[in-house]
């Protein structure tokens, strides 16, 4: 479904701070995967979906999607077949927009007009349906600028705005990362329903490790632009903070061993 072959991303090529990220990283996501991603800062999480996104594109290798290659796509001509969820939940929003802005936007995300201009009454209900199913009562406050909401708020009408047309890939880069405990409850709740209703294929980065035994029928570990851990199947059912934590220090031992070898 999402291939991404023989990744190589360097920053600052050829100088003195010159920072290998991926060399030759290849990755397979299949068709419905809901995927946790974990990792040490420096992994290499973000720069994978900031690649798989278009945000930065690739030195070498290829990305294929459906069998199609997108390498070459720019950014904004993948937005409506790959969604993303920032950390910030400013970035996923346009806030001096109103909420019924904001919707219509993301609704007519790739199209050449898409404000509320030209917005029906059968659309604006939809929308209002939409952001009724956050239970924020949001939908009474369609004309309400969203800078104005708080940032769980935010986040909610983010996600939403992402997944309305049904992406072929979502996104989400520690999307609960800078909320309160409750909020974040809340959005990981939002988010497994709307991933498993639609069957989205998601990339989900977060460091916490409730998550990742909860959500998702897949983990995958990295650790300087590899993947060192890949937990599927009954394996990912079966998995326990307790047990992920277990195969993190056997990860950690066999990468000191490998260390200490290449020495």
């Amino acid at each position: 479904m999402l291939k991404v072959n023989n990744l190589v991303k360097v920053f600052n090529k050829n100088t003195v701070n010159e920072n290998v990220i991926f060399n030759n990283f290849s990755i397979e996501i299949n068709k419905g995967d809901f995927i946790t991603i974990i990792g040490s800062n420096g992994a290499g999480k973000s720069t994978l979906l900031n690649v798989i996104s278009g945000v930065l594109s690739m030195d070498e290798g290829t990305l294929i999607l459906d069998g199609k290659d997108i390498t070459n796509l720019p950014e904004y001509k993948r937005t409506r077949q790959i969604a993303r969820v920032f950390q910030d939940p400013s970035k996923g929003v346009s806030p001096s927009m109103s909420i019924l802005e904001n919707m219509s936007m993301a609704y007519n995300k790739g199209k050449t007009f898409g404000l509320t201009r030209g917005v029906s009454k059968k659309n604006i209900g939809l929308f209002k349906e939409l952001v009724s199913t956050l239970n924020l009562g949001l939908e009474n406050k369609m004309d309400e600028k969203v800078g104005l909401l708080s940032g769980g708020q935010r986040q909610s009408l983010s996600l939403i705005m992402s997944t309305m047309c049904r992406p072929k890939v979502l996104l989400l880069d520690e999307h609960t990362a800078a909320l309160d405990p409750k909020t974040s409850a809340r959005i990981i709740e939002l988010t497994s329903e709307i991933v498993n209703r639609d069957n989205i294929t998601t990339m989900m980065v977060t460091h916490d490790l409730s998550h990742v035994t909860k959500l998702g029928n897949r983990v995958i570990m990295m650790h300087r632009g590899n993947v060192v851990l890949d937990i599927r199947g009954e394996e990912k059912k079966a998995l326990t903070v307790e047990k992920l934590l277990s195969s993190f220090d056997d990860v950690q031992g066999m990468l000191s061993d490998r260390t200490l070898l290449s020495k």
